[in-house]
């Protein structure tokens, strides 16, 4: 019986390295039923915890929440600690996804002291991977920066290349935000070439995305659309919503600055449904700035207050830097009185080198 399960967690485990997604989350579905039935351990936590990042890369972060608690009380009750610590950073990247990146930090900052405890380097390069993320949410941008250095550095000394490739997609993330788009464009531009030569779909697609963005952010808008659209077909392919989604918003962008305002909405508008659907506050409130700008720009400026307040009231409740300080930029330059902006020294004071030059603002 052992043997059968082993077998169907190999299946699942190839058809997950190929981003085959719905046919591994089935696989490994079945493996843990029986895992279940004969009451193998080892088999159960393998299947509930892939089964949770499954559930996670697709942007069912409830269900991949679920699945990595009782992937942790089960790790716990048997002291296996450094599947513990897996399950820890799991969780906190769902959170991180579900906008709580202060209870994330914790999480995987948790994981990473069972990880050093060990020598685990690859788990302490993910963990520092993960945090980096958190921080990037929080609008923490500098730490991010130092965070995704460090993770990239463990990476290339334990010679993990798909480690080091997403690593490379944080730093050109990162980097974008940070005003600094010629070195995202070309952290991204080495990540996709190292996730091709690995043949990581989902790393070929988000580097895709990234590299997109960069194009986006120097104004080239012709590559820009020829890689969020390559990236597009291969996040619909996987079954990814989120990042789906994201690309659409980037798409959307494009649009809006090319002053293509139908294809904006038709866009945003698929966009925000997702991001509601999935519980992203990040995803609602960047549709809400760009619905926001597309409204003023059609004159109705009524609506496009509302949204831009509702973005606001959204990302300083979420703690989200960046986000608060689009909101202000944009309510600011559309003469509302409801707030009190404080001009280009809020990028200044997170590490951020944009210039707000009104609407359409080419947003990183």
């Amino acid at each position: 019986m052992e043997d059968r399960i082993y077998r169907l967690i190999r299946q699942a485990e190839k058809s997950r390295e190929r981003s085959e997604f719905r046919d591994s989350l089935g696989l490994f579905k079945k493996a843990l039923l029986i895992s279940k039935r004969h009451n193998i351990v080892d088999g159960i936590l393998s299947c509930t915890i892939a089964i949770a990042d499954i559930y996670r890369m697709t942007g069912n972060f409830d269900r991949a929440l679920k699945n990595y608690e009782d992937a942790l009380e089960a790790s716990e009750a048997i002291g296996n600690r450094l599947t513990a610590a897996d399950c820890m950073v799991g969780i906190g990247m769902s959170l991180r996804a579900m906008g709580m990146w202060k209870d994330a930090i914790r999480f995987i900052s948790a994981a990473r002291k069972i990880y050093k405890r060990d020598d685990d380097k690859k788990g302490i390069a993910f963990s520092l991977w993960a945090e980096a993320g958190a921080l990037r949410i929080a609008g923490d941008i500098t730490s991010a920066i130092k965070k995704f250095e460090e993770s990239r550095d463990i990476f290339l000394g334990v010679k993990d290349k798909s480690g080091e490739a997403y690593s490379l997609c944080g730093l050109g993330g990162v980097h974008r935000i940070a005003g600094r788009f010629r070195e995202s464009l070309s952290y991204y531009k080495q990540a996709n070439d190292i996730f091709k030569k690995l043949k990581d779909r989902f790393g070929i697609a988000y580097s895709h995305c990234g590299i997109g963005n960069a194009f986006r952010m120097t104004g080239n808008y012709n590559d820009a659309l020829r890689h969020f659209k390559k990236a597009v077909e291969l996040y619909k392919g996987i079954g990814d919503v989120v990042s789906y989604s994201y690309t659409l918003w980037s798409l959307a962008n494009v649009y809006k600055m090319n002053g293509n305002l139908e294809h904006v909405r038709a866009y945003i508008d698929t966009a925000l449904r997702n991001f509601k659907k999935t519980k992203d506050p990040r995803g609602i409130i960047y549709c809400n700035l760009t619905l926001g700008e597309l409204m003023f720009m059609q004159g109705r400026y009524d609506l496009a207050e509302k949204k831009l307040m509702s973005a606001f009231q959204g990302a300083d409740m979420h703690g989200f830097k960046l986000e608060r300080c689009h909101s202000e930029m944009l309510l600011t330059h559309i003469g509302t009185q409801k707030i009190k902006g404080r001009g280009q020294n809020c990028y200044k004071k997170i590490g951020v080198r944009l210039n707000f030059t009104g609407i359409p603002f080419n947003m990183p």
